[in-house]
């Protein structure tokens, strides 16, 4: 089954689906192995561990690529991937699509910020007109079905125009026909209500620890009615606090000891790589 129809038929499922939000090819192989059903790529994790900036608009259709393809060849898993505003108008919509599903991608998100973006949980963003928004979303529809990705339409209205604008976007979208819908950073319970009531057909639930939205559980998602959550960042502030812990003591101390035994061994990260494969392949191509 192509992997956009996976994303379909998983999202009809009645019960919630957590992504994991994946950045790069370790982070990729410690989600499948973790056994999540579909993964997410966000453009703020690889903005910040492929560059080391903010999601300010730095990183570009080509690095994202690049990116995506990284990933993708490391799972038989669905894996959406951000594709921030589309990086222009809509044709150059037509090039992401192009772009992400030769890398290998499932879906991608496709948002109305002004370009350059920014984190939907940050000040300062600005939006397009909604028509304008709605042009880069048909440009998506009409790559099928040669160029199939499942698509959510993203409106980041609510902080600048508000929620009931965001609404509009959001059902505006799911008439275009979008697979899911997700309106962003909304700032209650009761504003997660509201939209997951006006907007029909799966919407997404964005789960940024520290963010505006108020951080839920699954099953609490689902009765509220959201299909899709994504938690983006997860393993990227806990990967972050681990490894600055680790150079702080090894810094302060010299050495790793004190600490050694919460890290995965040496074996176990080998095993995490699949080094034993390449020894195998190795040894089968007749290299030593």
């Amino acid at each position: 089954m192509p992997k956009a129809d996976q994303v379909r038929a998983l999202a009809a499922e009645d019960r919630p689906l957590v992504m994991g939000g994946v950045y790069d090819g370790l982070t990729t192989r410690l989600a499948d192995r973790a056994g999540f059903e579909i993964l997410f790529a966000g453009g703020f994790s690889v903005a910040a561990t492929l560059l080391g900036e903010p999601d300010f608009g730095y990183l570009t259709q080509s690095e994202m690529a690049a990116a995506a393809q990284r990933m993708c060849r490391l799972t038989e898993k669905p894996i959406l991937i951000d594709a921030d505003t589309g990086y222009g108008n809509a044709l150059s919509t037509l090039r992401t699509v192009e772009l992400w599903h030769s890398a290998g991608a499932a879906g991608l998100f496709l948002e109305d910020q002004v370009w350059p973006k920014r984190c939907g949980h940050m000040r300062g963003k600005a939006v397009v007109e909604r028509d304008d928004w709605l042009r880069k979303l048909r440009a998506v529809l009409s790559s099928r079905p040669a160029r199939d990705l499942y698509l959510v339409a993203r409106t980041d209205a609510r902080a600048v125009l508000g929620l009931e604008e965001a609404i509009e976007r959001g059902k505006a979208a799911r008439d275009l026909g979008a697979d899911a819908v997700f309106v962003e950073a909304p700032e209650s319970i009761a504003e997660l209500e509201a939209i997951a009531t006006a907007i029909p057909g799966p919407k997404v639930a964005n789960m940024v620890e520290g963010g505006r939205t108020p951080l839920l559980g699954p099953d609490e998602l689902h009765d509220l009615g959201f299909d899709l959550i994504v938690h983006p960042l997860t393993a990227l502030l806990a990967g972050s606090r681990a490894i600055a812990d680790a150079y702080a003591t090894l810094r302060q101390a010299g050495t790793t000891k004190s600490i050694a035994e919460s890290f995965l061994t040496f074996d176990q990260f080998n095993e995490v790589i699949d080094l034993e494969r390449h020894y195998a392949l190795d040894s089968e191509l007749g290299d030593s």
